[in-house]
């Protein structure tokens, strides 16, 4: 490989020999049977070294092959290509009269990339992204093809599969009605007193924007379907002027604000589709814990909020409905999910992101798998109680081990 190939943010460099992008399903399917080591690169918008191969291993990317979005009308489902991002599959979806129950804040994300480790978007009744995925079709280490769909008893770990189980090709999602959708934005929620269950379910989808400079929130989007009664919000002040989610951005990337009506898909996430980002001048972390402690934990991050806030860009808080994906960070209990965008700063950052590990510990936090964390293998694994059935999943599809790179290994396979 002559191109020096990194991650979204620039702070993975891989250091395979090789990026095959195939344009055929068949060329997948003899380069994967071919080859030793493999892992799949998506939209690279992971923090971590989930996608690297090693030096002798193959990254894949499936942006060559050939893009299908296929809407079942009748069946009330969409088939997507494993190289389809976000914002082509809303589209066609959207133009079917049909809508996805959620989206990520960023539309230009891989739809098999995103819901193998475990995204979501927001709201108390609303499932990670994985959660509509009715089948997954993968090519294993020997070029075969298998679908795993609901019903199967190896379905729970078949969607958060963290890219061990094969090369996920095509996907079949559920879809519900086309709705649309209006934003709000307001500014200033005290955390002194705050409701939280009470905030969190004032709209389909909430959001909570933090620097932790000071104590409380400085922006809540709400993002509230219309078909369903307007909210009122108590607790903080209209915003008067449009927002970005980092103070001091431009907010003309962001989608409409204001209260006016738009499609599903050019309202829940945060940011318009044809802003098209560049490598961000950033790192990312997530912890996704139970949401009877919210208020607990923002409480404890707060408690150091003096430590934070030098490295952080902005804090936005969700929350996840559980689901029943082995290794879903929002797997058996309804979540909230902390998240933070930091500076970019590797050597300045990770302590910190030490410090906010030991502050949420009590909650037994679930670390997005595709952000910046240090969590010990061994902890991770007492937080998935299912952890051991994926292990045989994997070891009954790939049993070479030739999805299973470092990152995945220190979590399949504890030291004896």
């Amino acid at each position: 490989m002559t191109e020096t190939l990194t991650n979204w943010a620039g702070n993975i460099t891989y250091t395979t020999k090789e990026l095959h992008r195939p344009r055929s399903l068949d060329a997948l399917r003899a380069l994967v049977a071919d080859s030793a080591h493999v892992r799949v690169l998506g939209s690279g918008h992971s923090f971590n070294e989930i996608a690297e191969p090693g030096p002798h291993g193959v990254l894949l990317s499936l942006g060559a092959l050939p893009p299908a979005v296929d809407v079942d009308t009748t069946a009330r489902t969409v088939r997507v290509s494993g190289g389809v991002r976000y914002a082509e599959l809303a589209r066609t979806v959207h133009e079917h009269g049909f809508a996805l129950h959620n989206m990520a804040s960023l539309p230009h994300i891989s739809v098999a990339g995103s819901v193998a480790t475990g995204t979501h978007g927001s709201g108390v009744t609303n499932g990670s992204l994985g959660s509509a995925v009715r089948e997954v079709e993968v090519v294993t280490s020997d070029g075969a093809s298998v679908r795993i769909g609901r019903g199967d008893e190896r379905f729970g770990g078949a969607v958060t599969s963290l890219g061990a189980l094969g090369v996920v090709t095509a996907l079949t999602l559920d879809l519900e009605p086309d709705f649309e959708v209006s934003q709000h934005v307001f500014t200033e929620l005290p955390l002194d007193g705050l409701d939280f269950e009470a905030v969190a379910a004032a709209a389909y989808s909430v959001s909570l924007f933090t620097d932790w400079g000071r104590p409380g929130f400085r922006q809540v989007w709400l993002k509230r379907r219309t078909d369903q009664p307007l909210p009122g919000f108590p607790w903080a002040a209209p915003a008067t002027e449009a927002m970005h989610p980092v103070p001091g951005m431009p907010a003309r990337n962001c989608t409409q604000q204001f209260g006016v009506p738009g499609p599903w898909h050019e309202r829940l996430p945060h940011f318009r589709a044809e802003f098209t980002p560049s490598s961000g001048a950033e790192l990312q972390s997530e912890y996704l814990l139970p949401r009877s402690d919210a208020l607990a934990a923002l409480h404890a991050l707060d408690a150091i909020r003096e430590t934070i806030a030098p490295v952080l860009q902005i804090c936005e808080v969700r929350t996840v409905a559980a689901d029943r994906q082995w290794l879903s960070p929002a797997y058996d209990r309804d979540t909230v999910a902390l998240h933070f965008t930091w500076v970019e700063d590797t050597a300045a950052v990770l302590p910190v992101v030490r410090r906010v590990e030991e502050a949420l510990e009590p909650f037994e936090p679930r670390p997005h798998w595709g952000k910046v964390f240090t969590t010990a293998p061994a902890v991770l694994r007492g937080r998935y109680p299912r952890w051991g059935e994926f292990r045989t999943l994997v070891d009954s599809l790939d049993p070479e081990g030739k999805f299973t790179n470092a990152f995945v290994g220190d979590f399949l396979h504890p030291l004896s």
